[in-house]
């Protein structure tokens, strides 16, 4: 017996199975990210999206510690605040011997670490016998490496795959390795500080003795396709070297916190989100979409991450334009759903993209990225006032604006359309792209070639910002030119896709021109991009807040009333924090600042019913009932970069906040906050080279601006009705 005091207590319950628990957690670096259960380990049930994956394929597809041939009692985990550490404790199950309890339950102590740096997951198994009898512990480590692809595990089928090559074993060491078709080598490779006592391809085993209180530590790397020899890295060393890194980073943005403590956790808890979906990226600054199933570079959530964070951190909006102008198409290529001028829609290098057995390689078949970029590159110039970066970008614009009038429209009616001319390419080219998301009253799928409401606003948008930003340049006949296409555009957009009876804007004309008269999320944005009428805008604002879209959680994607709303689909009926930001900003950018706070509220009080303050990519659209929280979606990305910056945008909106960089001027017009947020706090807030602190308090249905540190080169101004 252990001689833990408990060997003989009458009633006691043993413990024989771990408590199941599959929920996942995850970290994520540059090109590596980890998705595994509350214990650490990675199983292959559920719905078989654990693993640690590494540009788009499986490099763990198992993993678990077993103690005594049991898997270890979770006691709690969780991830830093900072989302870099992941810590587990956990402890032995009862162990049986001839029918009776030898070893209780509790003695052995199980600390589990593990983080993501460069190419490679640093774990630490630290063990501690707290009971009076010597320990003999049989330790196992279970793994297998499938080089599954992203998209395999989403359910796309494979006639052939490539094959495992012969399981590499050294002292301490285990190699795994998989040749695909695409004749690409990849290795995992399980390193420990310790020589086990047996190791196979299928995992390691350790036997080691503990005296009563002592205590041994073991640490693992486990790297993806790393140079050989290989030099082994300690686990402390590893995290002292990753920490200085990450301490670099967090510098770009200010600190927010507010006398709302859940509001400060949520705001935390969305800039470490965001931190983690740019870090270690080698695209510098840009943020990968989402883990697990968009860890990659996407156009249009860059784009729109960016001017989600633009007022905080100008630094990702300068990423994301620089990266997709670099990449902007210069060929016609059917495959790709490319055109010249056009900017990129998803970018993978896993296998099956790589041999092209799906089109994301290197895939351009979205509509809304390239109006969406020229968009961006002129805020980008509002905020910072950097002629020299514009004078960079300057001809990637313009390349935009000549696809936007070439290739975007069709059929050349004055709006942008889309149909996919890649077989394997996406049916829907909008920001909801599943096959059923464009749909008439009563439920037939729209024919293509589609034109959108929201790209329509998006257009406007980007003529406008693509008049400022000629005119900053000099080109005045340019300026006057897209200003007068822009009008015309809006004109258009009015006359033929309101839908007076329904209050808001058609979802889009099909192939046909018939509009597809559905209430849905889309007409929100065309708040944002400002090409409603006032009057109309009005109306769009009320719809989307009545009691059909908004749930009280947030405005759905598509109304209760429309044939083909679900709840629980991906985009017809449930509600997408990212939306409902686009959305509050619009509402705000047309008077309706109370609207865009009533957003805000159902938004923070998400972030207080989900796991880590962390909003999902999305969640079902079900109606907010008493003392229950959000249904949420199965398979929603969880972080995701969009997600993250939802408090972002619709904090700026509701502030009514400008930088500008090249007056030195920071305005804040007509601020709100609502009830819930009676202070707000900013501090470090940048403008041109300048820095303010600030703080924001509630009197009334007005906001005072305090401005608490100021450099002298730097005004800020409050604005009042």
């Amino acid at each position: 017996m252990d001689g833990s005091g408990i060997a003989n207590a009458q009633y006691y319950i043993a413990t024989t199975a771990a408590r199941a628990d599959d929920r996942a957690r995850v970290l994520k670096y540059g090109r590596i990210f980890y998705v595994f259960d509350r214990l650490g380990d990675v199983q292959t049930s559920g719905m078989g999206e654990q693993g640690l994956f590494y540009d788009g394929m499986r490099y763990l597809s198992e993993f678990c510690v077993n103690l005594w041939n049991e898997r270890p009692m979770l006691l709690s985990s969780t991830v830093a605040t900072n989302n870099f550490l992941f810590t587990a404790d956990a402890a032995n199950l009862d162990v049986f011997r001839q029918g009776s309890v030898a070893i209780h339950r509790g003695v052995l102590h199980l600390v589990r670490s593990r983080f993501l740096w460069r190419d490679s997951c640093f774990e630490q198994l630290h063990f501690v016998n707290h009971g009076l009898d010597e320990l003999e512990i049989p330790l196992t480590i279970r793994f297998d490496a499938d080089y599954a692809d992203i998209f395999e595990i989403r359910g796309t089928g494979r006639e052939k795959r490539g094959r495992r090559l012969a399981t590499q074993l050294y002292d301490n060491t285990v190699v795994l390795g998989y040749e695909g078709l695409d004749r690409i080598v990849r290795e995992t490779l399980i390193e420990t500080n310790m020589t086990p006592d047996r190791a196979s391809e299928t995992g390691m085993e350790f036997y080691f003795s503990l005296s009563p209180k002592e205590h041994v530590t073991l640490e693992l790397e486990i790297g993806c396709n790393l140079e050989r020899p290989h030099h082994f890295m300690g686990y402390a060393d590893a995290l002292s070297a990753s920490r200085f890194e990450q301490a670099a980073t967090t510098k770009h943005f200010p600190q927010i916190s507010s006398s709302n403590s859940r509001f400060s956790d949520w705001i935390a808890r969305s800039f470490s989100d965001l931190e983690m979906m740019i870090a270690g990226n080698p695209e510098h600054d840009y943020p990968y979409a989402g883990v697990p199933w968009f860890s990659t570079v996407f156009g249009r959530d860059g784009i729109i991450t960016a001017l989600q964070t633009l007022w905080l951190n100008p630094d990702i909006a300068r990423g994301v334009l620089e990266y997709l102008a670099s990449q902007q198409a210069d060929e016609v290529d059917s495959f790709a759903d490319s055109e010249p001028g056009k900017i990129l829609h998803e970018m993978r290098r896993s296998e099956m993209a790589t041999l092209g057995e799906v089109p994301f390689g290197r895939y351009y078949g979205s509509v809304d990225a390239t109006p969406l970029f020229i968009m961006l590159a002129g805020a980008h110039f509002d905020r910072t006032g950097d002629r020299q970066f514009l004078r960079r970008m300057w001809p990637h614009v313009e390349r935009a604006l000549e696809w936007i009038d070439k290739y975007g429209d069709v059929d050349g009616d004055g709006f942008v359309e889309y149909s996919r001319h890649s077989h394997e390419g996406l049916v829907q080219q909008g920001w909801k792209d599943s096959n059923d998301s464009v749909f008439h009253d009563d439920g037939r799928i729209a024919e293509p070639p589609i034109a959108l409401c929201e790209v329509q606003g998006y257009v406007y948008a980007a003529k406008l910002a693509a008049a400022r930003l000629a005119k900053v340049l000099g080109n005045k006949d340019q300026s006057c030119e897209l200003e007068l296409q822009a009008e015309s555009l809006r004109t258009k957009f009015e006359e033929q896709f309101w839908c007076n009876d329904l209050g808001t804007y058609a979802l889009a004309l099909d192939g046909r021109k018939k509009p597809c008269r559905v209430r849905t999320s889309n007409a929100g944005h065309c708040l944002f991009t400002g090409i409603a009428s006032t009057e109309r805008g009005k109306r769009v604002a009320e719809t989307l807040m009545d009691e059909n879209s908004f749930t009280g959680w947030g405005i759905r994607t598509v109304a209760r009333t429309e044939s083909r709303y679900n709840p629980l689909s991906y985009h017809n009926g449930s509600v997408w924090p990212h939306d409902n930001s686009i959305i509050a900003y619009g509402m705000a950018k047309y008077g309706y600042k109370k609207m865009a706070g009533q957003i805000l509220l159902a938004m923070l009080d998400l972030s207080g019913e989900v796991e880590l303050h962390r909003l999902p990519e999305l969640f079902c659209g079900l109606k907010r009932r008493p003392t229950e929280g959000p249904t949420l979606y199965p398979v929603a990305c969880s972080p995701q970069a969009w997600a993250a910056a939802t408090p972002f945008f619709i904090l700026e909106a509701c502030l009514g906040v400008t930088m500008q960089a090249e007056r030195g001027r920071i305005l804040f017009d007509r601020p709100f906050l609502p009830e819930g947020i009676p202070q707000l706090s900013i501090r470090n807030l940048r403008c041109g080279k300048a820095a303010v602190d600030l703080l924001l308090e509630r009197r009334g249905e007005s906001v005072l601006v305090h401005c608490e540190s100021k450099q002298d080169d730097v005004e800020v101004v409050t604005t009042v009705s």
